[in-house]
């Protein structure tokens, strides 16, 4: 069988994620020292005690989220299960950075600090109260570009992620954003929803965080990933090391083509594709992409102890 591992992306994050896995496993316990280490501050206080408000600014969020995410793959190595298992690796905006460290294409240690430059760097992009992004449901990708181009009057209104056939986000000024909702509603859209955001992600405004992960990455050791990256902003496997460091540049500006990722990953004969780390929301997405492809959240110890009995009576 051929299988996918995928990272989530901001939203997934809860207070006491993977605390069960880092006390089942001491390589998911080392996961975490190896980021409060890197960020010179303790992450995992935070994230097992500390309060969702604070988790969910996105400078916290995005380091933890992957830490998560590594932590469950730790815990799936220690049981005999590696990332050369899968076919790909994919994950979705923030989460391709856990993807890429999945695949030992950048160091954990390294991975955490770019995500807390990136985390601030959106953060302060853009004056809170001036962006906003919203779920556009029950409109393909094609319909919503065309509701945010005409929702744009001069100002930013992009189709940023394209989710799944039926839900695509918005982002951009909050006027436009709002007037998109509208504009959608009239076109048909089944719902708007104003999304609870710190700021207008996988949009222009984002440019100045662009630049600056253009010069953070700059100075980082990218490898070829064990396993292609099926990468957001192409919505195809890469490996170069110079592809994928100028993708995650272009990835803070440009749309996550998640739902063209899923059909690529499908086209290329993965029938399998497992989550790996926080929640269950790219599962959900999968599956209105693709019934045909079977998911998996991989987040706690028992879905870990499945996973690796699954794989085991596979051989």
């Amino acid at each position: 069988m051929s299988r996918a591992f995928v990272f989530p992306g901001q939203g997934a994050q809860t207070i006491g994620m993977a605390r069960a896995l880092a006390e089942a496993y001491p390589a998911a316990q080392a996961v975490f020292d190896e980021v409060d280490e890197a960020l010179g501050e303790k992450l995992s206080a935070l994230v097992w005690e500390g309060e969702q408000d604070e988790l969910t600014l996105t400078a916290n969020a995005q380091p933890a989220l992957m830490a998560t995410s590594l932590a469950a793959l730790r815990a799936l190595e220690a049981e005999g299960v590696t990332v050369s298992d899968a076919a790909f690796v994919a994950g979705h905006s923030l989460g391709e950075y856990s993807a890429l460290a999945a695949a030992a294409a950048i160091s954990v240690a390294d991975t955490a600090r770019l995500l807390r430059i990136r985390g601030k760097a959106m953060q302060e992009a853009v004056p809170v109260g001036i962006g906003a992004m919203a779920a556009l449901l029950g409109l393909d990708f094609a319909a919503v570009q065309e509701v945010a181009a005409e929702a744009a009057q001069g100002e930013i209104c992009q189709a940023a992620n394209d989710n799944d056939p039926g839900q695509v986000v918005v982002s951009g000024h909050k006027a436009a954003v709002e007037r998109a909702c509208e504009i959608a509603k009239a076109r048909g859209a089944r719902r708007a929803v104003m999304l609870p955001v710190s700021a207008p992600f996988h949009c222009a405004l984002m440019q100045p965080a662009a630049d600056v992960m253009a010069q953070a990455l700059a100075d980082v050791t990218i490898n070829a990933p064990a396993v292609p990256l099926v990468a957001n902003v192409r919505a195809e496997a890469v490996t170069d090391p110079d592809v994928i460091r100028a993708l995650l540049v272009e990835q803070v500006t440009g749309s996550v083509r998640w739902r063209e990722s899923v059909a690529y990953m499908a086209g290329k004969g993965v029938s399998e594709i497992w989550e790996i780390g926080a929640g269950k929301a790219l599962c959900g997405m999968i599956r209105r992409i693709d019934k045909s492809v079977a998911t998996a959240a991989v987040g706690a110890p028992e879905d870990v102890a499945k996973a690796a009995q699954q794989m085991k009576s596979e051989v």
